[in-house]
């Protein structure tokens, strides 16, 4: 899989525009603190925040953590926890969600804990919300969720906002702590549906392309077309999630890709554990459907050396014009995920 993998141009002006761009946004990370196949669930956590660190001191601006539930492959279910865990164990780095996903919980109760965060925390976290739940419909039930919760997804939005905004008059309910926090809002989508509430409320907008890549340029153009200045923000923001794999050489990214790639073949079949080493080929472990399957699913996956990562990320910024990139790395080896980090560094706009 190469995803806008680029050869050279012979328009040089155009290269030199497109670097520029590239090195005038920030990047991120989205960690699902994956289970490795042999590795706990203290493991995963102590790669996370190996990560993070990691990541602070190379001048990433945010790390976001998702909420998924009944999944073998993925520590991060307790996302408030996660996210003080690792904000306790960082200093500069913005910690947030992406997303927790606001149809399994109370809106009071988000508030309440977003507002303990950014009390512990000020000026570091982020409260990136989703419409899914995450999981499937079994667990869905488990956790309470009804089935009409989602249709209140864009009032339980502004419920929660209301919470963590300055109090005005005698507010009945308050969320203590959240009044008055003004924790930063995102709505996260992989259609247009949360692009257009996020323009109707004036919010930033990230889109999970790293999965679902089929709508991204008609939701972020309907976003930026759509978009009303609100208090949080007067001006579109938009961030695409996407997969890197970055290694030395081509040959030893495209081996340590084969752990997402058995991980994604996973998502296809049903088939979830935790994400296991890499081999040496997908030959008889993908049939002809499932391998089509993933490359559509994770068509924007930039896997490779330095000089074929960067050409990739230089034309998809041309194409999206995204305000800012969120990567995740699928990587068995920590050492390895480290690295393609550290790849990816003299690329972007550092925040210190």
């Amino acid at each position: 899989m190469s995803g806008w993998m680029t050869g050279p141009s012979s328009n040089l002006k155009q290269n030199i525009v497109m670097a520029d761009k590239l090195a005038d946004i920030p990047f991120s990370v989205l960690d699902l603190a994956p289970i490795v196949q042999g590795g706990s669930v203290a493991d995963s956590f102590e790669r996370s925040v190996a990560l993070a660190k990691h990541v602070e001191a190379l001048g990433f601006k945010r790390v976001w953590y998702a909420e998924h539930h009944n999944m073998e492959n993925i520590a991060s279910s307790a996302t408030v926890l996660l996210i003080a865990h690792i904000a306790s164990h960082t200093r500069r780095i913005r910690v947030g969600s992406g997303g927790i996903m606001l149809p399994n919980h109370a809106p009071l109760i988000v508030a309440e804990q977003f507002g303990t965060l950014e009390s512990l925390f000020p000026g570091r976290i982020d409260l990136g919300l989703g419409r899914a739940p995450g999981t499937d419909q079994l667990t869905s039930m488990a956790l309470r969720r009804y089935h009409h919760s989602v249709d209140q997804f864009p009032n339980d939005v502004v419920e929660l906002r209301g919470y963590l905004a300055a109090a005005e008059g005698n507010t009945p309910v308050k969320a203590v702590p959240g009044i008055g926090t003004e924790v930063p809002l995102w709505l996260l989508g992989s259609s247009t549906y949360s692009a257009q509430l996020a323009a109707r409320l004036g919010l930033p907008f990230a889109f999970a392309s790293h999965f679902a890549p089929t709508y991204l340029h008609e939701a972020l153009r309907l976003y930026r077309e759509d978009f009303r200045p609100s208090l949080q923000l007067d001006r579109p923001y938009a961030v695409a999630c996407i997969n890197v794999m970055a290694a030395d050489t081509d040959a030893e990214a495209q081996r340590i890709a084969t752990s997402f790639y058995q991980m994604a073949r996973g998502i296809v079949t049903n088939e979830r554990r935790p994400l296991p080493p890499p081999v040496a080929s997908m030959e008889g472990i993908w049939d002809e459907m499932e391998k089509a399957a993933v490359m559509q699913m994770m068509r924007y996956s930039f896997i490779g050396s330095a000089a074929r990562v960067k050409a990739g990320l230089e034309d998809f910024v041309q194409q999206t014009g995204v305000d800012e990139i969120m990567v995740g790395s699928h990587i068995f080896d920590n050492a390895a995920r480290l690295h393609s980090y550290e790849i990816l560094a003299p690329f972007f706009k550092k925040v210190h």
